[in-house]
């Protein structure tokens, strides 16, 4: 018998909000974190894009370190883990890992052109500053696969702790909207002229958007929010950017994970999707879970509220799949209007109340990678 593999604590930072209840306010109010920026350091021309304020960060980073050291993104994922590292009131020892996931981690260090700054832009050493602050002792480890990082690493930590690695392990998951990235996207023609449309008839692409995200995995179930019951990750080899067009890599990873989570698909009430508006992205999900059978279950994209996050993406909007399940309320998917896929799926199109028992989150990336995890509400008894 596998032992059972739970979630106990979250949080997220991101434009919406510095803790997960002001997320979850700001997404029943409709509010959203993409904004048109004009900002010629990071693009000449004006782009719509989910960014936190510099001085929101400052500010709350001041309050749990005077450390001027710290890069932007470490300090965004230190404020992810502090609070959840304090409530958790699990010791740091052999048995607790730690397990960061970016897609470009400190990838801005790289203006400066400097044998330091150089030095800084290496994931491990990200990993390493993060870890150092809290005073892990065990060795960080990094995962960096596209924009599945964030979901694939709570599979990699269900693993750890069912291979008798560890007890518990802290995840933290953080990307920023940098030059590199967007730069990289607007070559590619991917970034939407307006904010993103997932799923919709007159999508244009991508927003880009930032955000970290924290979890404690555990095996222990007493403070449980979440189980986690079944994981997948199927690369679909298509190509560089391009996923591949029958959906062959997310499909064989959803069937995978339904099956190591012996549910059948029908059983699913909530999918909370990848969703990044492009063309191919989209099309490609609504026909892996069409061949799935899997097309009238409730599913969004929260992409609308946050933009891409790149790696931070999948676990960010897992925490926020968590409260969905929790509260019992599907939450829209902000943008959508017109179905723009050749599959007809289930897109919420306003939050409603609905009894969420097992749920699906699913991210795929380029390079070919698709991940999916299945999750179970846990039934706590009252005594």
């Amino acid at each position: 018998m596998r032992k059972e593999i739970y979630i106990t604590e979250t949080n997220c930072i991101t434009p919406l909000g510095f803790d997960v209840e002001s997320n979850v306010e700001a997404i029943l109010r409709g509010d959203s974190g993409i904004q048109l920026h004009n900002d010629i350091s990071l693009m000449p021309n004006s782009f719509y894009a989910s960014i936190i304020s510099d001085e929101n960060i400052n500010n709350a980073f001041a309050e749990v370190s005077s450390e001027t050291k710290y890069s932007r993104l470490e300090k965004l994922m230190i404020l992810a883990l502090e609070p959840i590292i304090k409530n958790s009131g699990v010791e740091l020892n052999s048995k607790t890992g730690f397990i960061l996931s970016t897609t470009k981690g400190n990838v801005t260090a790289l203006k400066d052109n400097s044998a330091e700054s150089f030095n800084n832009a290496h994931l491990d050493v990200l990993a390493k500053n993060v870890a150092n602050f809290f005073g892990f002792q065990t060795q960080p480890i990094v995962v960096s696969n596209a924009c599945v990082s964030g979901i694939l690493a709570i599979s990699i930590a269900k693993r750890m702790i069912q291979s008798g690695l560890y007890d518990n392990i802290f995840v933290v998951a953080g990307d920023e909207v940098s030059e590199f990235v967007l730069s990289g996207f607007n070559a590619f023609q991917a970034m939407s002229d307006l904010p993103c449309k997932p799923y919709s008839k007159n999508r244009t692409g991508v927003s880009l958007g930032e955000a970290t995200a924290a979890v404690l995995v555990s095996a222990n179930p007493a403070t449980a929010k979440i189980k986690v019951i079944g994981d997948s990750s199927i690369n679909d080899a298509n190509h560089i950017s391009g996923p591949s067009r029958t959906g062959e890599g997310l499909f064989r990873s959803i069937q995978n994970a339904l099956k190591e989570a012996q549910i059948e698909a029908n059983k699913l009430d909530y999918i909370s999707a990848h969703g990044t508006a492009t063309p191919y992205n989209d099309e490609m999900e609504a026909i892996a879970l069409t061949r799935l059978n899997l097309q009238n279950v409730p599913i969004n994209s929260l992409k609308g509220f946050y933009g891409h996050t790149l790696g931070a993406s999948g676990l960010l909007e897992t925490v926020i799949a968590i409260e969905s399940a929790n509260q019992n309320t599907l939450f829209e998917s902000k943008g959508f209007d017109e179905i723009g896929v050749s599959e007809n799926i289930n897109v919420i199109e306003k939050n409603k109340e609905a009894s969420i028992d097992f749920f699906l989150k699913t991210a795929s990336g380029f390079g070919g990678c698709n991940t999916a995890v299945v999750f179970e509400k846990v039934k706590h008894e009252l005594h």
